[in-house]
């Protein structure tokens, strides 16, 4: 008998069997994730949401930035965004379930009023572990291809429904985290639940359109400025920048970007790709994106930030040059150790 690839993985279940009965005991729940939320995060929170709702537990959620609107389509079929009332939507939930980061940290200027709760949040995520859970409760799988695969495992677990929307939410946090199932974190169990999730009612092209032809005529301009700043070292090293006041100048909002560091990766030669976003203030936004044999998570993590081993990023103090040198000097020396050089 060939065993089921999308079942519930071995691993997963005693963490699943801890998180359900909390998370079902609760009569309300906030739902939230990283500043500057993306596919992953909005799909998996937008899932969750309907799933709860199956129970009659009343889900919100709550985000410490505007819901991008790129993603706008999640919000159809009864999921409460109230991320505008903050801390105060923190407050009148009876638990807070935080997916696609580990820690509360990430959360941004909503991080205190996460810390101040009575009781502590509950955590999905597929990021490597960084320090101990928050409460020690929650699934965390570096192995899933997104937090979304962990949301469907809930689902199942519990014997929820899989809806239509649930399952387009679900698609959407695996689309964008695998980069189009291109990423080496497609592996055959994500795509087995892809093909679930088309049988639950997803049209692959209508989800491609949304995601990947939607560009607005600004971030064409955009990319051409961006593409403009493209350094190329023989090292293996290759950059992108955005200057602080390029995205009002071009009319883009900053859920657009997502992507543009796939420009550098793609060329050829390149093993580590960086993309410098000036925030303004002293604070340039890094995104690490690796191949094989050099780990993105560790050279993020060096610089204050984290992520996966293939993907990561990092809030670096300092002006757009001197960031841009420092990252690059230590890119450098991470693909030289990766050749043994």
């Amino acid at each position: 008998m060939v065993d089921d690839i999308a079942a519930v993985p071995a691993g997963r279940r005693a963490p699943l069997d801890a998180l359900l009965p909390r998370l079902f005991a609760a009569r309300s729940v906030a739902i939230s994730t990283h500043v500057s939320a993306d596919g992953d995060g909005c799909g998996s929170e937008a899932a969750l949401a309907l799933l709860l709702a199956q129970k009659g537990i009343d889900a919100v959620i709550v985000n410490p930035t505007p819901w991008p609107a790129m993603y706008s389509y999640l919000l159809d079929g009864g999921v409460r965004d109230e991320s505008a009332r903050g801390a105060a939507a923190l407050a009148a939930a009876g638990r807070l379930v935080i997916v696609d980061i580990g820690t509360v940290d990430r959360m941004g200027a909503l991080a205190p009023a996460a810390r101040a709760l009575p009781l502590p949040p509950l955590v999905i995520d597929h990021h490597p572990p960084g320090d101990e859970l928050p409460g020690g409760v929650g699934v965390v799988d570096a192995s899933a291809c997104a937090a979304g695969e962990l949301i469907y495992d809930i689902a199942v677990t519990a014997g929820l429904e899989i809806t239509p929307h649930i399952a387009t939410a679900l698609y959407t946090a695996l689309l964008t985290d695998t980069g189009g199932f291109r990423f080496s974190n497609t592996t055959a169990r994500c795509l087995a639940l892809a093909s679930r999730l088309v049988a639950a009612g997803v049209d692959p092209e209508v989800m491609y359109r949304r995601i990947y032809a939607s560009m607005s005529v600004g971030r064409l301009h955009l990319l051409r400025e961006v593409l403009e700043t493209l350094d190329v070292d023989p090292a293996g090293v290759a950059s992108v920048a955005i200057p602080a006041s390029a995205l009002d100048r071009h009319g883009v909002s900053a859920d657009e970007l997502d992507g543009l560091a796939e420009y550098p990766r793609s060329i050829a030669g390149t093993r580590l790709a960086l993309l410098f976003r000036d925030l303004g203030h002293g604070r340039v936004k890094v995104s690490f994106r690796s191949i094989a044999g050099i780990d993105a998570n560790l050279l993020a993590r060096s610089f204050g930030g984290g992520g996966h081993a293939r993907a990561a990023g990092a809030l670096v103090n300092g002006s757009l040059q001197d960031v841009r040198e420092r990252v690059q000097a230590a890119a450098r020396a991470a693909v030289a150790a990766s050749r043994g050089d």
